[in-house]
């Protein structure tokens, strides 16, 4: 026999983010999932970009996605997060992007030349709206970072080129580091 010795209301954040995340090798995006899921993505979105390495049909994508939505559940349960982000089944870079345009702020990890920094972006954004954004979306790249033309269609659509920084991350250690970091500036 269960009682219920204790209840309360948890309010959303302030904020939702949405990874699009390139598909990485291996068991790699398991641990995306329950790490983004541990620091309060709203929307986790699978994608397959010209450099992703995994290459999922039918029903071994749907399986895949309903193993990361079960390892969200975990995450969740286990970080005490009462909102449990929608694992989104797996997309192409192109229709993602192309699809992208209900976010206030849409960013772009990024390794080539020119690309600003999350605090000047977010700076800018406040000087032109007179508040933080609530609707970003991040996009990280596979191993080897998304190509140039992906950049540019993303640049085309409305996106942000971000640098993480001085040094090249993995694929799962930019996406907790930019959902993190992100996360951080808007709460």
């Amino acid at each position: 026999m269960l009682r219920v010795k204790e209840s309360r209301l948890a309010p959303p954040l302030p904020h939702a983010i949405t990874l699009g995340q390139a598909l990485p090798k291996g068991s790699t995006m398991d641990e995306i999932v329950r790490q983004a899921t541990e620091v309060g993505a709203a929307r986790i979105v699978p994608l397959l970009s010209e450099r992703t390495q995994v290459h999922l049909d039918g029903d071994r994508a749907e399986k895949k996605v309903e193993k990361w939505r079960t390892t969200a559940i975990e995450a969740a349960k286990q970080c005490g997060n009462p909102w449990l982000p929608e694992i989104s089944p797996i997309e192409s870079f192109a229709a993602f992007v192309s699809a992208s345009g209900d976010h206030d702020l849409k960013l772009i990890a990024s390794l080539h030349g020119g690309a600003t920094t999350l605090k000047h972006a977010l700076a800018h954004y406040r000087t032109h709206h007179g508040h933080r954004p609530r609707q970003v979306l991040w996009l990280i790249g596979p191993e080897g970072d998304f190509s140039p033309a992906e950049m540019t269609a993303a640049i085309t659509a409305g996106f942000q080129p971000i640098t993480l920084g001085p040094l090249v991350l993995r694929s799962d250690t930019a996406a907790i580091y930019a959902l993190s970091i992100l996360s951080y500036e808007l709460t």
